[in-house]
């Protein structure tokens, strides 16, 4: 219904890049070619986010004009960073341009910025009754996400001759341990420390088979997104819990104010602040992501946030969300996306096992999401494939790739909470098997 909708647009205002006429974005697109030909791309995030935005309009736009791929890969976003990712494997991207964007995402930032937007945004405009509901059945979801994963992984084991021991510990946690930095290093260090073994070779193959699970996270995001539009019973379009037999009072309509917009900015980024201060100065075992959810969760449950900042956090984080996106999605596939380790992990073995455990965890955190209340999709994605991806950056191109960018508050539980979880698993788990 929306595609045709927006194909009659495009009929009626003629053919458009990223909302301009094609003559001028062609202004845009000249100006990077000649920086990129001259190699001259100005550093800093002025000339990075102009070369993000250009070279993500470009593929964003094939990707969503591509019939299959937008309908089962992910569309624009999954095509971005696949694009990105595959010209600095290429090398068609100058180390100025790389230099750039990575330090964009990585020193400058932004990933944690547009996080933090999305988590104020996302959290503040949730009815309270229905936020205390998810996190009182969020956990037992992850569990059971978990749960299903294993018991897939150990089927593919079988099918593959690996032992379940192996598949515990070279598949599933390092899986489902959310993400890199805080799942596959430190748990690189708990398997060295519980077995006695190199710490690198335990790395070397985790991340390999984490990197493949990502990619079959974002593939079946992307399917359980049609899977909705086909099966609306299973969907909340966005929304985790179902409304059902909770009375819900609908906020007043107020109006909205640039201020309100950024006064609701100021409580996310002075959340973000104090979780990071609780995690390095008071107690590093909860991340700040996780610290900054409960604390943006406390000011709505205890109603200290008036409405209109409220509604004004949650139209700032509609803009950057669908505004920024693309860039984004550039920038995971320059800093956080190695081609080369992603084709050297790729063997039947690996692919068809953590195609299993996507599946277990999906299947797992789908079905307990169901019987505690919420939509079994959007407790798939988020309980279950944002556990089974690479933490931060696989959140965001799962939740691009199902187009359900909202529930990245809860994607982050997931990665941040749930990957501790596994941590405390792994080293009861390496210490067992060893």
């Amino acid at each position: 219904m929306q595609d045709s909708v927006a194909v009659e647009i495009e009929k009626k205002e003629g053919f458009k890049v990223f909302g301009m006429p094609v003559p001028l974005f062609l202004f845009p697109l000249v100006v990077v070619l000649f920086a990129h030909f001259t190699d001259s791309i100005p550093t800093g995030i002025v000339g990075g986010f102009c070369f993000m935005y250009v070279f993500g309009i470009v593929f964003g736009e094939i990707g969503d004009r591509l019939p299959f791929f937008k309908e089962y890969i992910g569309g624009a976003p999954v095509l971005i960073f696949l694009a990105a990712a595959f010209f600095v494997y290429q090398g068609w991207f100058t180390e100025r341009e790389i230099e750039t964007v990575t330090n964009i995402m990585k020193k400058t930032k932004f990933i944690n910025f547009f996080i933090v937007v999305l988590i104020t945004g996302s959290i503040l405009s949730v009815n309270r009754k229905l936020l205390i509901r998810s996190f009182v059945g969020y956990i037992p979801a992850i569990l059971a996400g978990v749960v299903g994963a294993s018991i897939m992984g150990v089927l593919g084991g079988f099918i593959f001759g690996i032992s379940p021991k192996e598949i515990m510990m070279l598949y599933v946690l390092p899986t489902m341990g959310g993400g890199n930095g805080a799942g596959a290093i430190p748990m690189s260090e708990i398997y060295e420390a519980a077995t006695g073994n190199p710490k690198e070779a335990y790395y070397s193959y985790a991340i390999a088979v984490l990197t493949i699970a990502n990619i079959w996270a974002i593939v079946v995001a992307a399917l359980l997104n049609k899977l909705g539009l086909k099966r609306p019973e299973l969907s909340g379009e966005g929304e985790l819990v179902r409304t059902g037999k909770i009375e819900i009072e609908e906020d007043e309509v107020v109006e909205i104010t640039h201020r309100d917009m950024a006064a609701g900015l100021i409580i996310g980024l002075a959340s973000y602040t104090l979780g990071y201060v609780l995690y390095k100065k008071v107690y590093g075992g909860v991340h700040y992501y996780a610290y900054m959810v409960i604390i943006i969760a406390a000011f709505n449950a205890l109603n200290l946030v008036p409405t209109a900042m409220k509604q004004g956090a949650k139209k700032l984080q509609g803009f950057i969300s669908k505004q920024f996106l693309w860039v984004l999605m550039v920038g995971v596939g320059v800093a956080y996306t190695d081609l080369g380790e992603i084709m050297a992990a790729i063997t039947p073995g690996n692919v068809i096992i953590a195609l299993m455990i996507v599946i277990g965890a999906t299947i797992g955190s789908g079905l307990m999401g169901h019987l505690v209340g919420f939509h079994a999709i959007e407790s798939a994605i988020t309980a279950g494939l944002c556990m089974a991806n690479r933490g931060g950056s696989g959140d965001i191109e799962v939740l691009g790739a199902s187009k359900r960018m909202e529930l990245i508050s809860y994607a982050q539980i997931s990665s941040r909470l749930g990957g501790g979880i596994i941590l405390i698993i792994a080293s009861i788990v390496f210490k067992m098997l060893a």
